[in-house]
């Protein structure tokens, strides 16, 4: 997904958290409802999260330096995986705290036709906002289910946005229950009941989101129809003799880092050897774009094959 898109989404959602969280602490403060106050901080980490990742974006268009020659596009990576750990240390944490308290010391809420208010005004906002990350999401997604095209997508801005709104969306909703069976049933320690099944929620959304997040900071794959395609590609042009291996690496959602090894025709030229490898890579580069960088090793077959048995009885011997 571009970033524009992922731009689009977060920008939604940073407006609408930090509106929403300033409203839910007021209403806290008015009511005295425990799920009131968590919705509140769920709402402020994720204005936080937010900026997070507009600041993971920003650091991954850097350009590629002496010190980090692969350039930064895995900041975007690294960012996310601190907002999954943040909503599960501040949000969840917090949550559950506010609801035991509650549980344990219980009073009623004052003036909750305010909190109703509020709750009804916030479940309109977080479902535009996570509307608009849904509708960029389907974009790329395809025909895909949505949690499969969560584990095959690389731009982990999105998604996390979307998780997001999604949690918010039934934090929302167990605190309307909440607030209801405490004032219909006379049971002031379901608000805070409310506010632990919210920390639960979550929890389990950043459990997900990091380890979806994980596995793109130690680096996936690029798309099977990517490498399939790529593979074709080198396997059909006339001075090769064999693919040996073809291996690819996500350092971003739009950036790919390739490495092939190939066995040429015996009796090309170097001259022609290196006519081929240009020709080769402006084939791959106009064909995806995302492939920022490749890198071709002129291999005999058997070498490689000798290569790959030495490396297999090295990792044998270490194990």
């Amino acid at each position: 997904m571009a970033a524009t898109g992922s731009k689009k989404v977060i920008y939604a959602a940073l407006a609408g958290n930090a509106l929403i969280a300033v409203t839910k602490f007021f209403a806290a403060a008015y009511t005295g409802s425990s799920a009131m106050m968590s919705e509140g901080i769920h709402s402020l980490v994720d204005t936080g999260n937010q900026g997070l990742l507009l600041h993971g974006l920003k650091k991954a268009r850097q350009p590629a330096d002496e010190k980090h020659p692969f350039g930064y596009g895995a900041e975007l990576y690294f960012w996310s995986f601190v907002v999954a750990i943040l909503i599960f240390a501040v949000g969840s944490g917090i949550s559950i705290y506010e609801g035991v308290q509650k549980i344990l010391h219980p009073h009623p809420v004052t003036s909750p036709i305010v909190a109703y208010v509020v709750l009804g005004l916030a479940i309109v906002f977080e479902a535009g906002a996570w509307w608009i990350a849904y509708k960029e999401f389907s974009k790329v997604r395809g025909r895909q289910g949505l949690l499969q095209a969560v584990r095959d997508s690389k731009d982990p801005a999105v998604f996390t946005v979307l998780f997001e709104d999604t949690a918010a969306m039934l934090g929302l909703l167990v605190a309307l229950s909440g607030l209801l069976a405490a004032q219909y049933l006379g049971l002031p320690w379901l608000d805070g009941a409310a506010s632990v099944a919210i920390g639960v929620i979550l929890a389990a959304t950043a459990a997900f989101l990091a380890y979806e997040t994980k596995g793109l900071l130690v680096g996936e794959s690029a798309a099977p129809e990517v490498v399939d395609t790529i593979r074709a590609v080198v396997e059909a042009t006339p001075t090769v003799s064999r693919l040996n291996e073809i291996r690819t690496l996500h350092r971003g959602p739009e950036d790919v880092l390739l490495a092939l090894s190939v066995d040429f025709q015996d009796n090309l030229t170097v001259g022609k050897v290196e006519e081929a490898i240009y020709a080769l890579e402006i084939a791959i580069k106009q064909r995806f774009p995302i492939v920022r960088r490749v890198f071709i090793e002129v291999q005999a077959t058997r070498h490689h094959e000798e290569m790959l048995a030495a490396s297999k009885s090295r990792d044998t011997d270490t194990h």
